[in-house]
């Protein structure tokens, strides 16, 4: 197929945002971005018109016009294939994004290392870009917002960011079908980390659900009558309606919510028995006489071991967080006041604050030095006298370098409460690199929590490869507690394998890594992740009362031996 103008055009133009953000010839990239503009704008079709006049076109010269010919000729042009094969993928996604030009794309993957879309999010969330030179708060606030809109459009969701739709649609088709019941179901009342679609178990017909979406303008895509499975689309995130009679509702309705593993399971042990009329799921548990497994839980299939043995613990719950632990202030790349973040912990209800900004290495977050430690540590030292008994820690997240060695001497390390080693730097990385730097870090005595142990960001950045269950083997054997990153775009580490810190006795830390009061809200997304493996309270150190937090700094002191 020949290539039109349009897509003529399009290469052009990225030719000349590449050929700019690669350091090229800059008189060259705006002649590609001239001839860009010109061929979008031509009235005939270049395929068209013969080869020899294409130069004498005004806006497109001698080189541009050997280029139109490649392209015509191979479907490509050379230059630009050679220039996409220097650019990481992320990075080509940033230029597709209105507002994030080429010079602007040069520092950010040049100069602060970031790669993909989800990882510039991160960082406009971190409040990262203002530190660098051309990035004020309204660039950083409008690059933001552009991020959003064009994640919003490619299909998978945060569960964070699906919440507030998955509630108001909740609202309006109880409020809109009166005399019907819906349900909500399926992966994200299982509280899964990355939502694709939303799910409700209804009584309504399908035939009514569906006029009354064409009316209010959302997309229907499908009606699947074999399976009473309606289909529709709403700010482009599938909506699916499971159709059940009243009479199986709440049968429909346990079945949409367990993994399919758990109902595999399940339906082999013929734990439901012939009767499908129950008045609620936890009648369904009770006449397989099973204690009540909640939805989150619905996963392996070993929780249907326990249940049958009422063994399934009390699963820790938002209120059940006691304190803030791993939080940025201004100090470093945060958008508040330490007294800021006390105050609002305070308000929250919360017994104590851990004040851990970033450490010397991470320069792009303004990373405190020794003499600038002091400064804080004298802060925190006049606000604990006057916000009694309210207590804030004095804490660092230390980078993990490339040896796996923490970046302060001994001496600096040993004037924190408590040390949270993270690895922020060099993250493209094999399994064994990883596993030295992850392994020596965990062994330096002066780290008690290991943090956001992949540096995985959902749904933009997979992370480093690592073998859990040996990392929390070394963290069994040196009294080191595994964070759950609470951050939705992290929520590392992965809930998969908290199980098994739970059977090697290894605390987790429920963290926000708050770089503002807002964030502290975090903390949810945390709680939602570890209810999914059945973390109790007693489990998490952030759930810890003050006495209790203090009694674990003492053995973490004398961990240290000094």
């Amino acid at each position: 197929m020949t290539a039109d103008n349009s897509f003529i055009a399009d290469q052009f133009s990225l030719l000349a945002k590449l050929t700019d953000v690669h350091g090229g010839n800059s008189f060259k990239a705006k002649a590609y971005s001239a001839a860009a503009f010109t061929i979008d704008k031509l009235p005939q079709q270049l395929a068209e018109i013969p080869a020899e006049k294409y130069a004498t076109i005004k806006g497109i010269g001698d080189s541009a016009a050997k280029k139109i010919v490649e392209i015509l000729e191979t479907g490509e042009i050379t230059d630009l294939t050679r220039l996409i094969e220097k650019t990481p993928p992320g990075v080509l996604q940033m230029m597709n994004i209105k507002g994030i030009g080429p010079k602007k794309v040069t520092v950010i993957w040049k100069e602060m290392g970031i790669e993909t879309v989800g990882e510039l999010l991160y960082a406009c969330n971190e409040n990262r870009l203002t530190l660098y030179k051309g990035f004020g708060e309204k660039t950083q606030k409008s690059i933001q917002e552009a991020i959003e809109y064009f994640l919003d459009n490619i299909g998978s969701y945060l569960y964070a960011q699906v919440e507030k739709l998955a509630d108001e649609l909740d609202g309006i088709l109880k409020n809109n079908f009166s005399g019907y019941r819906f349900f909500s179901t399926g992966i994200f009342r299982r509280q899964m980390e990355t939502i694709d679609k939303l799910e409700w178990v209804t009584n309504a017909p399908a035939a009514l659900l569906q006029e009354y979406l064409l009316q209010h303008n959302f997309v229907t895509e499908k009606l699947d009558a074999a399976t009473s499975v309606f289909q529709g689309k709403e700010e482009n995130i599938l909506l699916y309606f499971y159709h059940a009679e009243e009479e199986k509702i709440f049968q429909r309705l346990f079945e949409t919510s367990c993994s399919e593993g758990f109902l595999e399971e399940w339906n082999k042990k013929a734990l439901t028995g012939q009767s499908f009329f129950y008045t609620s799921e936890e009648e369904i548990f009770e006449q397989a006489r099973l204690q009540f497994v909640p939805p989150y839980l619905r996963e392996a299939v070993t929780i249907i071991e326990k249940a049958a043995t009422n063994n399934l613990p009390a699963i820790i719950q938002p209120t059940d967080i006691k304190a803030i632990i791993h939080s940025h202030s201004k100090w470093s790349d945060g958008n508040n006041t330490i007294e800021e973040m006390a105050n609002a912990a305070i308000k929250s209800g919360l017994e104590y604050l851990v004040i851990s900004d970033h450490s010397k290495t991470a320069v792009y977050a303004n990373g405190l030095t020794a003499e600038r430690l002091k400064a804080q540590h004298a802060e925190i030292d006049e606000l604990n006298e006057k916000l009694k008994p309210f207590k804030i820690f004095k804490s660092i997240e230390s980078d993990i370098l490339g040896d796996g060695s923490l970046d302060y001497d001994d001496d600096v390390l040993a004037s924190f409460d408590i040390v949270i080693a993270s690895v922020h730097s060099n993250l493209k990385m094999n399994e064994e690199k990883a596993m030295m730097r992850l392994l020596n870090a965990i062994k330096n005595p002066f780290t008690s929590i290991l943090g956001h142990c992949t540096g995985r960001l959902l749904l933009s950045r997979a992370g480093y490869p690592v073998n859990h269950k040996q990392i929390i083997d070394a963290c069994a054997v040196h009294n080191v507690v595994v964070e759950l990153n609470a951050n939705p775009r992290r929520l590392d580490m992965d809930w998969r394998y908290l199980d098994y810190c739970t059977q090697k006795n290894v605390l987790i830390s429920i963290n926000p890594d708050a770089h503002s009061v807002k964030a502290f809200q975090h903390t949810k997304y945390g709680v939602l992740a570890a209810q999914k493996a059945g973390i109790t309270a007693a489990q998490n150190l952030s759930s810890f009362p003050l006495n209790a937090f203090e009694s674990f700094l003492k053995i973490q002191q004398a961990k240290r031996g000094r």
